[in-house]
């Protein structure tokens, strides 16, 4: 099992090295199992368990001060799951894939995703702030939770943007251009202070591929904002050539499908390195914003990229 994984595209962390330490044993972990949907979600449940990245427990807070997450999982037969805008739901992947599995939908959202969840008994109502996300929130003079036109004025200035006005990167960066285009492909490019995001993993068992990405959102996005993550396509995309995940500016992932993309440059010849590299240049040139991805073809090549100042990653391969 070959395994890839990252840890969200934005600023060089806090933590390089604990969250590095994490996303290598995400990888071990994924590529321990036998199975590649098992292998990303047991790779992406790591993280998700870690307050260091922007899933799970550690997740954005939106408008109204509650915590959401999304999640999408895809397979090689092109089989998909997606669950979205759930608080209290750590497993995230864990919900996309059993909407893959045990529904004939691929897209459940809210209340009614929660209430899947636990009716499969996957954990909710756990309290996803960690000491970070409650020391943030609390500095902040909020809204009323409960009015929306007020709560859509006090982000307009406010969304995507770090305590010390610096833009983060929690699932979208800043619409604002890289400091270099022409380093798209790999970076890093000169950017401020930014949070870090989306986790995903790709997998390739020498037959099969699939791939994940999850996510808590962006910091202070609208209540019930959904980005790119858990829509097919743009946070993560399978197909018989590649398995893709994607992290960084949600709204413009969104707009030109970046996970496809990749994956469409593989089936038409190249392999997964060359794939992201093109694809992210693209996406530079058409939305002026930062973004990563990873990626394994079926030829077991992998693939990374990122324009923003860092994008952890790691893998791992195991022999049966």
């Amino acid at each position: 099992m070959q395994v890839l994984v990252h840890g969200g595209a934005g600023s060089a962390p806090d933590d390089p090295e604990g969250r590095q330490e994490r996303l290598e044993r995400a990888a071990d972990s994924g590529a321990a199992e036998t199975d590649p949907v098992d292998a990303v979600e047991s790779a992406v449940r790591v993280l998700e368990s870690d307050p260091r990245f922007n899933a799970g427990i550690g997740s954005a807070v939106q408008s109204d001060g509650a915590i959401r997450t999304d999640a999408g999982l895809m397979t090689d037969d092109r089989s998909v799951g997606a669950a979205c805008s759930m608080p209290g739901v750590e497993r995230a992947v864990s919900v996309a894939r059993l909407v893959l599995e045990e529904t004939p939908h691929g897209f459940v959202s809210g209340e009614h995703a929660v209430a899947l969840a636990d009716a499969y008994g996957i954990e909710t109502g756990v309290d996803l702030w960690s000491d970070r996300t409650r020391e943030r929130w609390a500095d902040l003079e909020t809204p009323p939770a409960d009015d929306p036109r007020a709560q859509l004025e006090w982000i307009r200035e406010r969304y995507g943007q770090s305590d010390s006005g610096g833009r983060t990167n929690s699932d979208a960066d800043s619409t604002e251009p890289p400091a270099d285009h022409d380093n798209a492909g790999r970076g890093p490019a000169s950017r401020g202070p930014t949070d870090h995001d989306t986790v995903g993993a790709v997998a390739f068992d020498g037959e099969a591929l699939a791939a994940a990405t999850s996510t808590g959102g962006r910091w202070l996005a609208l209540a019930g904002r959904v980005g790119d993550v858990p829509q097919v396509g743009s946070g993560f995309y399978c197909s018989p050539a590649a398995a893709v995940s994607a992290t960084g500016a949600g709204e413009d992932i969104a707009r030109v499908t970046l996970s496809r993309r990749v994956a469409r440059h593989v089936e038409r010849g190249r392999d997964a390195d060359a794939a992201a590299e093109l694809a992210l240049e693209e996406f530079a040139e058409l939305t002026g914003s930062t973004a990563g991805v990873i990626a394994i073809d079926a030829r077991g090549t992998l693939g990374s990229a990122y324009n923003s100042v860092a994008m952890q990653t790691a893998s791992a391969t195991r022999r049966s």
